[in-house]
């Protein structure tokens, strides 16, 4: 397919400055990116039908992480 519609791991590395110049860069471009991540995502880690913890364990570690780089100066005093 053409270049605007491979995703990130299907790009060679000397492809990438010429894939980042065909994605929309926009607040709605990058919103659209967002929703899509979270979707795939969820499809493969928490909407499946023989589900365990690993996709609610990853969810809530990524909290966790974000929740400390957040308070770090309050927790590092």
């Amino acid at each position: 397919g053409s270049l605007s519609q491979r995703r990130l791991m299907d790009v060679r590395l000397g492809e990438l400055p010429a894939w980042l110049a065909t994605c929309n860069l926009s607040p709605q471009g990058l919103l659209g990116g967002v929703q899509r991540a979270w979707s795939s995502y969820y499809e493969k880690y928490i909407n499946v039908r023989r589900g365990g913890a690993p996709g609610l364990s990853m969810l809530l570690a990524g909290y966790c992480l974000l929740s400390y780089g957040w308070n770090y100066q309050h927790i590092s005093k």
